[in-house]
């Protein structure tokens, strides 16, 4: 059944340089980076809290940032987003990498915990000083397109529905929503029966008082019990696309449920659930289909247009790979660009795009190219690709692995055994026991 009214006129809400749909770690990237390139900037954000998966989906982890021997490779906006992220709030981090790289011989990986709160709150202000224009609690509904260019975007909140004029657009919203609807190619995800919330009890403050640490004084209660790569999830149990409104209900809605029956047996006065996760516990829905895709076996290639160095977060020194720009845009689209979870990966590679490191500066990559097509008068699949790496590496990005990292051809281990689960049954190789 379709129903008709009467078309009428819109408000135009401004006109900006760049406008970034989602205010997640990549998007709040991108932002900051158009905005410190002299840009006129709009920060879209569908919820009440910056940061994203980062901070609002309570995944509030740095994972691993360096090539498994003791050297950072994920730089850049990252290192800034780290500090920020433990300035006022807890700060895990292993302390053989508090004053800089080990080097060969380091005994632990370089990952960051942090409080998502802390770290949202910081982010605000981070924006506010920048001079990002942001609109919490507002949705870019609907890119307005003419022959593969954006106009902009229809956005609607509080106000109402009003048109954002755009030279360039960022979508950022993690599901390539925006992307989809301009109708650029993009390519569906899988996703698994997962799902956590932020919970204390009396024996884990009694911890955290013993130490002096407050984060320990947290910890998960699940719904759906599934890991990263499908790990536990149901046997029979539908896998999720994430990008469909009833099955995102239907998501929470047995989640939660699955979560309330596993609370119910617990001692209600020595138990509270703190905080239930703002965003669905989603990891790949939906991305570009760019103009390349990062696929697992370009692990150890190098792509001359790579922005960014991204290292395998679950096995240490194993896998590096070079994220291409390309992999970010796609050619007849010429004010559209992506970053984070939703640029083009393919199998294990899509989880090493996907994951907070390498969003962050995929979004800086991002946010810089708008800056660099706007005052080059390019299209964003055109642009000058060295001046643009010429820019990130001034931003302490490290573009290219050193290919002393490299194993020696007889002693590398087999990257196409990272496999997950899929929806045609096929099962996880690697057996993992943790999550992110």
């Amino acid at each position: 059944m379709t129903h008709f009214t009467e078309n009428r006129s819109i408000p135009v809400f401004g006109s900006y340089d760049v406008i970034v749909a989602g205010a997640g770690v990549a998007g709040i990237a991108a932002a900051l980076a158009a905005r410190r390139a002299g840009k006129k900037v709009l920060l879209l954000e569908k919820s009440m809290e910056l940061g994203g998966l980062a901070t609002l989906g309570q995944i509030n982890y740095f994972v691993p940032l360096c090539n498994g021997h003791g050297v950072r490779v994920v730089r850049g906006m990252c290192d800034e987003f780290i500090e920020l992220s433990t300035r006022y709030g807890y700060d895990v981090t292993p302390e053989e990498w508090r004053n800089g790289d080990p080097g060969e011989g380091a005994k632990t990986r370089y990952s960051v915990r942090y409080s998502a709160c802390m770290f949202a709150l910081t982010l605000n202000e981070l924006l506010h000083d920048e001079n990002v224009d942001l609109l919490f609690d507002t949705v870019a509904s609907e890119p307005v397109m003419k022959d593969g260019h954006c106009l902009g975007l229809i956005i609607e909140n509080k106000s109402g529905r009003s048109f954002c004029e755009a030279g360039m657009v960022v979508d950022a919203t993690g599901d390539a929503d925006i992307l989809a609807r301009a109708g650029v190619p993009t390519v569906d995800g899988v996703n698994y029966h997962t799902y956590f919330a932020y919970t204390i009890d009396t024996e884990h403050c009694r911890m955290a008082a013993e130490s002096g640490r407050i984060e320990r004084a947290i910890f998960s209660s699940a719904g759906g019990p599934a890991n990263l790569y499908g790990k536990n999830h149901p046997a029979g149990h539908r896998f999720y696309r994430g990008t469909d409104g009833r099955e995102v209900s239907d998501y929470l809605i047995e989640n939660q449920l699955e979560m309330l029956q596993k609370l119910k047996g617990d001692d209600r006065a020595k138990r509270q659930v703190i905080s239930l996760p703002g965003m669905c516990h989603f990891r790949a829905t939906r991305r570009i289909d760019g103009d390349i895709t990062l696929r697992q076996q370009d692990v150890w290639r190098h792509f001359e247009d790579s922005v960014t160095v991204a290292p395998d977060f679950e096995h240490s020194g194993e896998f590096l790979w070079e994220i291409p720009y390309r992999a970010l845009v796609r050619t007849g689209f010429d004010n559209l660009i992506t970053c984070g979870r939703s640029a083009a990966g393919s199998d294990y590679a899509w989880d090493v795009l996907r994951v907070i490191p390498p969003a962050i500066v995929t979004g800086q990559a991002a946010g810089l190219a708008c800056a660099i097509a706007l005052d080059t008068d390019r299209a964003l699949p055109a642009i000058d690709i060295p001046l643009l790496q010429r820019g990130l590496l001034s931003q302490n990005v490290m573009l290219h692995f050193d290919d002393a990292w490299i194993p020696p051809e007889g002693s590398r281990p087999d990257v196409m055994q990272l496999t997950k689960l899929t929806p045609e049954g096929g099962a996880a190789t690697l057996d993992r026991s943790h999550d992110e």
